[in-house]
């Protein structure tokens, strides 16, 4: 009998996220297809998601939390004029395969060695729909983080940035010296993420918050004041989609949505504005 943790580092989340992908592209109606997530996922990936408390009940947030960077993503490539993607602790993602991107845009991926070398390996016999290139790098490492940043500067004119499942894992000091430093780039004109409150953290602390911290990957940031927190960091919200309101809209929630939702209408004002920003992704813009 072992006593490993479920969650032994925080590569395994990458997998679990993949899981959720994968089930979704699996069904009928599915609102995005991964074709590339179950082998992603593999096995450790499913018995994850299966041995987690409420774990195939939590998937929405993350099928909804995908489709809704695949839509926002798509956008700015078609009317803003992006010809970069910047994906940071981009994991086991897969949009560089899946999603109909123009031939010219430059995607990196940006992630530890090991999952860089373990996602191109079972990828191997495909290929990304642009120029890619996965950089093995540690994003705590500053001085390599910075050289990153400028030789993506040099190389585009309108860079997005993607941090999705990365942010909340990090203390509040790392997140502001992320911000500052891709602020340092002109090119960095956009930045996409989602973005956890207090009140998401007090839940996930108690539900999934020993499982994740065992394996050295906490819950840490869900700053009070939402985007605000990147205001004095170069960054403004130019966009926030609420992830309980985008999963009506994309029939992907939680049970009994519509009678919560039903009694936030009834709420004051003030509780109406925190449950909006409870958890959801940001479309960021330089200032």
């Amino acid at each position: 009998m072992t006593n490993a943790p479920l969650i032994a580092n925080v590569s395994d989340t990458a997998r679990w996220v993949a899981f959720y992908r994968a089930i979704e592209s699996e069904r009928p109606d599915a609102v995005f297809k991964d074709p590339y997530a179950r082998r992603l996922a593999g096995p450790r990936g499913e018995a994850i998601v299966k041995a987690m408390p409420q774990g195939l009940a939590m998937a929405w947030p993350m099928i909804v939390r995908t489709a809704l960077l695949d839509e926002l993503i798509m956008r700015l490539l078609k009317h803003d004029e992006v010809d970069c993607v910047l994906n940071l602790a981009a994991g086991l993602d897969a949009r560089p395969w899946r999603l109909p991107l123009p031939t010219a845009l430059r995607w990196f991926d940006v992630d530890h060695a090991a999952m860089i070398d373990a996602k191109l390996d079972m990828l191997a016999t495909d290929s990304p729909r642009c120029a890619y290139e996965g950089v093995r790098l540690d994003l705590t490492d500053t001085m390599a983080r910075h050289q990153l940043f400028s030789r993506v500067n040099a190389q585009a004119r309108r860079v997005l940035v993607i941090t999705e499942g990365l942010l909340v894992y990090l203390p509040p000091a790392a997140v502001a010296e992320l911000a500052r430093d891709l602020h340092g780039q002109p090119g960095f004109q956009f930045w996409l993420t989602d973005l956890a409150s207090p009140g998401l953290l007090k839940m996930l602390a108690k539900s999934w918050g020993p499982i994740v911290a065992a394996g050295n990957a906490p819950f840490q940031f869900g700053p009070a004041e939402s985007t605000d927190f990147f205001m004095p960091l170069g960054w403004r919200e130019l966009e926030w989609r609420p992830l309980f309101e985008e999963g009506l809209r994309l029939n992907r929630t939680m049970r009994f949505a519509k009678f919560f939702k039903l009694l936030g209408m009834l709420a004051p004002k003030k509780k109406r504005e925190e449950f909006k920003r409870f958890s959801g992704v940001a479309l960021l813009e330089r200032i």
